[in-house]
């Protein structure tokens, strides 16, 4: 999952993004709220961490800007502004949660990992796809109930191919959602993690679960659903 952090302090930016991307995300920084946005035009993401108090364009108008054109966005609201008005304003402009400064880092974890669960389940941190599990607490896969190794980027590919389980997701849009937009969508990485990944799946029993669409993508199809 791609995410977008938008925080001024850069101490804490680099804090908060390191632990993240520790956790499995890939993650853009923005330090002023004209960067916030040009960010979001250029790239897709999964959810955004906003802070309110920024320079050039405040966090509350950047939060109005997105919303007046994309409500699917996720947007997580984490700022030192904690009077009830805040929070009421936050929410009511268009914000999916609003955390507080300071804060604990697990609380932030979770509340991202609950937004994003909101997508595609009403709360489960297990996903089951046949004889797949993906935990997205644990950062864990199980096939029937042995554990699948994986890295974190091949994590990653796997759990945005749950999301999207049954529908067919372009290399571009993986590469997109896994990635940071620094990285090089011309190299082989990309291909190196998905054969990595599917070689994994086929020696833990789960063969065939990812099914390539030559020249347009991927698609995780569970037993039920199709070879």
């Amino acid at each position: 999952m791609k995410l977008l952090l938008v925080e001024d302090e850069e101490l804490l930016s680099k804090t908060v993004a390191k632990g993240l991307k520790i956790l499995g995300y890939s993650v853009d920084c923005a330090f002023d709220g004209e960067e916030a946005l040009y960010l979001y035009e250029v790239n897709e993401y999964d959810l955004m961490i906003l802070d309110l108090n920024l320079p050039k364009v405040d966090g509350m108008e950047v939060l109005r800007r997105i919303r007046s054109r994309d409500d699917g966005l996720k947007v997580l609201i984490l700022s030192a502004r904690n009077t009830l008005e805040d929070k009421v304003s936050g929410l009511d402009e268009g914000s999916n949660d609003y955390l507080t400064k300071p804060f604990e880092f697990k609380e932030l974890e979770a509340r991202i990992r609950s937004l994003l669960r909101r997508n595609f389940t009403t709360g489960n941190t297990v996903l089951t796809c046949g004889y797949l599990k993906l935990d997205t607490k644990r950062r864990q896969v199980w096939c029937r109930e042995e554990e699948v190794e994986l890295t974190r980027k091949e994590f990653a590919l796997l759990e945005y191919l749950f999301v999207h389980a049954g529908k067919m997701t372009g290399a571009e849009e993986l590469i997109e959602h896994a990635w940071d937009s620094e990285a090089d969508l011309f190299s082989n990485s990309f291909r190196f993690h998905i054969h990595s990944l599917r070689k994994k799946l086929d020696a833990a029993g789960a063969g065939g679960y990812i099914v390539t669409y030559r020249g347009k993508g991927y698609c995780l199809q569970c037993p039920e659903e199709g070879s």
